[in-house]
């Protein structure tokens, strides 16, 4: 999320939603719990006002307080979230299948929806003694750094795509996909092949596998993902489970492609971000990814 941004050069010129708004604004995956001053110094507001809509927010339930004193986005708001169409019907039309997914693969599970340039995960289930993952329900990553958010990326408009592209790209790792040609490439062996498998992306020592979930008209409205350790198993081996998630989904969300093809993804290449960026056009398609 992100400040108004005119919320520093003028705050007065704000109108009280605007206000409101810009207080929410500032909790994102990195600032989670805020004290105070720090929603005063991040809104610009001055702090007898910060202090003022704060104290609403928190009795209507948008905001909730810490012994700390810290504050954090308030349950009030996850109920609000459930109720868009994007997310909260989409969840619980696909939370069984994500629940059999899990059963099935022992791993942590994803669901995703684009936002911008971000995917926020509408779901996210985690499994018992794997690894850990940053990624929570509600939470929001670039499109970029993620396997759900790189499914979403792929089947965008070809003008979406570009403006990701010429957006600045943060790093998370070392092997965070940012160089814009080899994103352009990857996007498009993910369109071919129907998958999308990274490793270390975001985090490091976890391999995320994503496919992408129509609805209607085929159009690619989500995407549903696993993460598991790096090395634990290979990543072919979850595709299967996968596709068949994806294709209840899509099915339940009257997608017609899903009824008539029983297939699964192809077998997709996996690629690494240094054999991109320094090899021949003709090694790329046997090297191996690790973004």
């Amino acid at each position: 999320m992100t400040v108004l941004a005119d919320t520093a050069q003028a705050p007065n010129r704000l109108t009280s939603a605007q206000r409101v708004l810009s207080i929410l604004g500032v909790f994102d995956t990195e600032n989670l719990a805020l004290s105070l001053s720090e929603i005063s110094r991040r809104t610009g507001l001055t702090l007898s006002t910060t202090h003022r809509l704060v104290n609403e927010l928190r009795c209507w339930g948008a905001l909730s307080r810490h012994s700390d004193g810290k504050y954090s986005i308030g349950l009030r708001i996850l109920e609000l979230g459930t109720l868009a169409p994007q997310g909260g019907q989409l969840r619980e039309i696909a939370l069984p299948f994500l629940h059999d997914l899990q059963h099935a693969t022992h791993a942590n599970i994803h669901l995703g929806v684009p936002d911008g340039h971000d995917v926020i995960y509408v779901e996210s289930l985690r499994a018992r003694d794997t690894v850990p993952v940053p990624s929570r329900l509600g939470g929001r990553w670039p499109m970029h750094a993620t396997g759900t958010g790189l499914v979403l990326l792929a089947y965008s408009s070809q003008e979406f795509q570009e403006e990701v592209l010429a957006s600045k790209l943060r790093r998370y790792t070392a092997n965070t996909l940012t160089e814009p040609d080899a994103l352009r490439h990857f996007l498009a062996e993910v369109r071919k092949s129907g998958v999308a498998i990274v490793e270390g992306q975001l985090t490091h020592d976890v391999m995320a596998v994503a496919v992408p979930i129509r609805g209607p008209r085929d159009r690619v409205v989500a995407a549903v993902g696993i993460t598991v350790p790096s090395g634990s198993t290979s990543p072919h081996s979850l595709v299967p489970a996968l596709a068949a998630t994806s294709r209840s989904i899509s099915r339940a969300l009257g997608a017609p492609s899903a009824v008539a093809d029983a297939g699964v993804p192809r077998p997709v290449t996996h690629w690494n971000v240094r054999e991109v960026k320094h090899s021949n056009p003709m090694r790329r398609r046997t090297s191996r990814m690790t973004g």
